[in-house]
């Protein structure tokens, strides 16, 4: 009995939503948003306090000048991962972003998982911006503030709490939470005032640098470290020289600031949540997806080449480094303008990031896997009007009460993992059999593929190893089946085992790798070994022939370097940040088992569980229409 209640309930975990969307669950809110309005919101978010705090943090003391190869990688990262968000926007643009497509592609529990991840992730990328907000702010009127709160309000608490409680950063979620609750469309024409006055004041930012910077702030020696310590009175205020240079950190430091400047790239998958208000998701969420992402890159890549260029690195204020910048080459005026572009940039970051988030607890309670009441719609504006209220109080609090320096690494990490589970979803549903094809028509393939594989000269041993062997390298039918549908399941997850492996290897243990050491050395070349020969397989398979508005191209190569720069990144996080974030889907899986597993849409219509973990998500099951 035991033993059937446990496999019950493993099944329940691999449980997957249909593909199409349940009837009424997306048109209870308004579709009003169009592509521009999209790509406002990708722009808008990503183009925050990415492009205008983290520079001054990363160049300080991770990077130096090689900032600009830092958000090279993490775009590289960034890239990847959204040419897979724009496929499934086509596939099924519904609310709910990476948590919607694990959901349908990979089961309940993984799906799970990665939107309570996001929530983490928006979470603290909301507490961030509004502090950055509150930072700038208080620097713009000397430090005022700061100084009284912290005179006030003494904190002697963990390292993770904040100095002082930041009333400021929570009265600016609050406002952008009302601002939310008025509609779609109102926050969409307040973001797009936000987001073009944020590209002017960039463009300036990115002329102006060239036009002030020095080529010798890449090129700085030990001699100008000493030199400029001279000049000031407290040598503390600067940062490490580390070896000069253009790396002076090395590529360590190089990788250690991709990492964090991926917080920078954060944005671009709020996208894909509006897929329940835009008003053509299909085409709209792709192009917006690609064209967001392009603007972003080149942002961040001129603005921080104008910043090392214009001040030494060691230099950088690492709370305010632009205006700093440009008092440091004696352009005092401009500073004003960078500040009101900051201000826009981080107001439209914060606005777009908390319309995702509410969508995203809007979906999971929708589908019942967190608290139905979360899922209320507002009969006048149609809005997710508990969603907004409930993830807009938990990222206030965050925001007055925690640290900003604790939260990047942990939002980076919850981010890049839900955007493996999408690469990887991406790379399963591709080869998946047709969803228009009938059961009873995809049954009828599989037997006559069958009697074509058969043959009777051969023994049975014989005939089984060849079939298996002639499945994986040479399939017959030209259109995906539910064997070939296996095979792929069983390869990708394979696949991200042996990558998972690859990146711990050379993540500890680079410099012997490359240095030549025999052990190490043999492990990752059997490892690529293998990582190829699985990567031929599913490569070998037949591919669905659905038409889309856009699909990811170089598959399955595409998402496998996807998921092993994401993996990568991961690795270098401390091991600080994998127990916070342990601590945080501890705290998850207690709401999922407690309450989610029980009130699941799909449990409560009577959807039995696949027979196995590898059965396709076409296959139309009974009971799992919305009564």
């Amino acid at each position: 009995m035991r033993c059937q209640d446990l496999r019950q309930c493993s099944q329940k975990l691999v449980r997957r939503r249909p593909l199409k969307p349940r009837e009424g669950s997306e048109g209870r809110m308004s579709r009003c948003l169009k592509t521009l309005d999209l790509v406002a919101f990708g722009v808008g978010i990503t183009l925050g306090a990415g492009v205008y705090i983290l520079p001054g943090e990363v160049t300080r003391n991770k990077a130096g000048p090689a900032i600009v190869i830092s958000f090279l990688v993490a775009a590289l990262s960034s890239v990847l991962s959204g040419l897979c968000y724009a496929e499934f926007g086509a596939r099924a643009p519904g609310s709910g972003s990476a948590y919607l497509y694990s959901y349908v592609t990979v089961g309940q529990l993984c799906a799970f998982i990665t939107g309570w991840n996001l929530l983490l992730s928006y979470a603290i990328t909301i507490a961030s911006v509004a502090r950055a907000w509150s930072s700038t702010f208080d620097s713009l009127i000397g430090n005022h503030m700061s100084r009284a709160l912290r005179g006030t309000f003494p904190l002697h608490l963990p390292s993770f709490l904040a100095k002082y409680p930041d009333f400021l950063a929570l009265g600016v979620v609050l406002v952008m939470m009302g601002i939310l609750v008025l509609g779609a469309r109102e926050s969409a024409l307040v973001n797009k005032w936000f987001t073009g006055l944020n590209i002017l004041v960039l463009s300036f930012i990115i002329v102006s640098g060239f036009i002030k910077g020095d080529l010798h702030n890449w090129k700085l020696t030990e001699q100008d470290y000493t030199l400029a310590a001279a000049g000031f009175n407290d040598s503390s205020s600067l940062g490490p020289p580390g070896s000069g240079g253009f790396a002076p950190f090395g590529f360590d430091g190089i990788f250690q600031g991709a990492a964090t400047c991926f917080f920078g790239f954060v944005g671009f998958d709020a996208i894909a949540t509006t897929g329940g208000e835009a008003q053509d998701p299909q085409r709209s969420i792709p192009f917006s997806i690609v064209v967001s992402l392009l603007i972003c890159f080149l942002a961040y890549f001129g603005v921080s080449a104008a910043l090392t260029l214009m001040v030494p690195y060691y230099q950088i204020h690492p709370d305010s480094p632009l205006p700093q910048a440009f008092l440091h080459v004696g352009w005092d005026p401009a500073r004003y303008v960078v500040v009101v572009g900051t201000f826009c940039a981080l107001s439209s970051s914060l606005l777009g990031t908390m319309f995702s988030m509410s969508r995203v607890t809007y979906a999971m309670a929708d589908d019942r896997l967190l608290f139905q009441g979360l899922a209320q719609i507002h009969p006048r504006t149609r809005t997710p009007i508990m969603a907004i209220l409930a993830s807009g109080t938990l990222a206030g609090v965050t925001a007055l009460l925690l640290e900003f320096s604790n939260l990047v690494d942990l939002m980076a990490i919850g981010t890049l993992l839900a955007y493996s589970f999408v690469v990887i979803s991406v790379l399963v549903l591709r080869y998946q059999p047709d969803q228009n094809l009938s059961k009873k028509e995809n049954t009828e393939n599989e037997i006559e593929i069958s009697e074509r594989e058969a043959s009777p000269l051969e023994s049975v041993p014989e005939a089984g190893i060849s079939r298996i062997l002639k499945s994986l390298y040479d399939p017959i039918s030209t259109n995906p089946t539910r064997k070939s549908g296996q095979i792929v399941y069983g390869c990708a997850l394979l696949l991200v085992l042996l990558l998972t492996t690859l990146t711990v290897i050379l993540a500890q243990g680079s410099s012997q790798v490359f240095s030549g050491d025999p052990v190490l050395t043999a492990v990752a070349v059997l490892l690529l070994l293998l990582i190829t020969g699985v990567t031929v397989i599913i490569w070998r398979q037949p591919q669905s022939p659905s038409p889309l508005t856009f699909r990811v191209p170089a598959l399955p190569v595409l998402p496998l370097v996807s998921i092993f720069v994401n993996v990568y990144l991961m690795m270098q996080m401390t091991s600080g940040i994998w127990v916070q974030l342990g601590i945080w889907n501890v705290i998850g899986f207690a709401i999922y088992f407690g309450y989610g597993i029980r009130h699941s849409l799909e449990e409560n219509n009577g959807q039995q569980p696949p027979p196995s973990t590898f059965q396709t998500l076409d296959e139309n099951i009974p009971g799992t229409e919305s009564s």
